[in-house]
């Protein structure tokens, strides 16, 4: 078990150095394939003003830009905070195998960080959620993903 504690710690330390230089909140991620590091990334939400630029986020995408690759099967994730909606998603398009976090979404919740809404808005139907939502161009759309089915060079992510 010590050496999954290894990632989790540079999670955390990562999570503090953006956190103390105001980048953002305390949430850091490492991704690692066979025992090595192969991605970083800190909250810099604050400094990007991009609420995207979570840690979790920020070490997929230096996991893919280091492996020349947009899978990341054969990884694991450690991250700080167990991850909210947006994060679980890159994981899981990221094809990532395993999550490892410290704290849990009550813990984050406690120091400002509520998830629980937006966990509970996803399980909505569209016509019942916060933020409206509707149909538009179908038939458009729909021709545009036609053609994107039909590209000669199509890679499937």
């Amino acid at each position: 078990m010590q050496h999954l504690e290894k990632f989790m710690i540079r999670a955390i330390e990562l999570a503090r150095h953006g956190m103390n230089q105001g980048a953002g909140g305390p949430f850091g991620a490492v991704v690692v394939k066979d025992g090595l590091i192969v991605g970083e990334g800190w909250n810099q939400v604050l400094a990007s003003s991009d609420p995207t630029a979570h840690g979790e986020v920020m070490a997929i995408r230096d996991a893919c830009a280091k492996l020349g690759a947009f899978s990341l099967e054969g990884c694991e994730i450690y991250t700080t905070g167990q991850p909210c909606p947006m994060c679980l998603g890159a994981i899981y398009w990221a094809r990532i195998d395993r999550i490892y976090y410290g704290f849990r979404v009550e813990d984050a919740a406690g120091i400002g960080f509520d998830d629980a809404e937006f966990f509970r808005q996803i399980g909505l139907p569209a016509a019942a959620r916060l933020v409206p939502s509707r149909e538009l161009c179908r038939e458009q759309a729909l021709i545009l993903a036609g053609d994107y089915l039909r590209l000669p060079s199509l890679q499937r992510y």
